[in-house]
């Protein structure tokens, strides 16, 4: 397994070193690592604890926004910074857990082998440990999502990911775009699998996404997807050699 692991972080200074640790030994027998945390122009004080990281942790490697640019550009300077083929993404609020990205990855490397188009395998959060409220209102826009967008994808809210770096460089960037991932790999004439991964609740730091935020993202956001989407042509290429 050779695989970069992207980790975007704002604010996230007590999940720092504990969430590292664990990918570190989640990944101990992988044949090639990187873990790449990308500081979103964080506040407190990650960008000290990730220089103090950066001599604990050889794997590491840690890149820094001037200021907040949002999830999904902190997703793409990692993915775009990565050297290996196989990205896996998490949340660095430590609520998901780094011992299923072997399992990801292999469902991915076993799937492409009667799947070659399969691209990604996007986790599932089946057991949920966040709110009530956040539960239900992930539910809602998992729905809308699915119904308009036809992504097959019943978490895609999980940042927890297994996916081909040069498929994800392939798709058109824009803010937001992180959730709306597995719409837009089938856009691109690629498959993805939805793989049951584990859930924690968040013990330390806050969480930096509000109900009614998220609401007008997702509303705007996916009606540019389904822009998109009516737009894409997909080419069936065959190359004339000489006779």
């Amino acid at each position: 397994m050779k695989i970069s692991v992207v980790v975007p972080v704002h604010n996230e200074a007590e999940n720092i070193t504990p969430l590292i640790t664990e990918i570190a030994n989640a990944l101990c027998t992988a044949s090639a690592y990187e873990i790449i945390y990308v500081n979103d122009g964080s506040k407190d004080e990650t960008a000290a604890i990730l220089q103090q990281a950066l001599v604990d942790f050889p794997a590491l490697r840690v890149l820094q926004h001037a200021s907040s640019c949002g999830q999904s550009t902190a997703i793409h300077t990692g993915v775009k910074q990565a050297i290996y083929p196989w990205i896996a993404t998490l949340d660095g609020d430590g609520q998901n857990d780094p011992t299923d990205i072997p399992h990801l990855y292999e469902v991915l490397i076993k799937g492409r082998e009667s799947r070659p188009k399969l691209a990604m395998v996007a986790g599932w959060r089946i057991k949920r440990h966040d709110t009530g409220w956040r539960i239900f209102s992930s539910k809602i826009a998992n729905g809308v999502r699915a119904k308009l967008l036809g992504d097959n994808t019943p978490d895609t809210g999980c940042g927890l990911k297994v996916f081909s770096r040069d498929s994800f460089l392939e798709l058109p960037y824009f803010n937001h775009m992180h959730r709306f991932l597995p719409a837009l790999i089938l856009r691109a004439g690629g498959e993805i699998i939805s793989e049951p991964v584990q859930h924690r609740s968040r013990t330390m730091g806050l969480s930096k996404y509000g109900t009614l935020d998220r609401l007008w993202a997702g509303i705007t956001d996916i009606a540019g997807v389904i822009w998109l989407q009516k737009r894409a042509k997909i080419a069936l290429i065959e190359e004339i050699r000489r006779k």
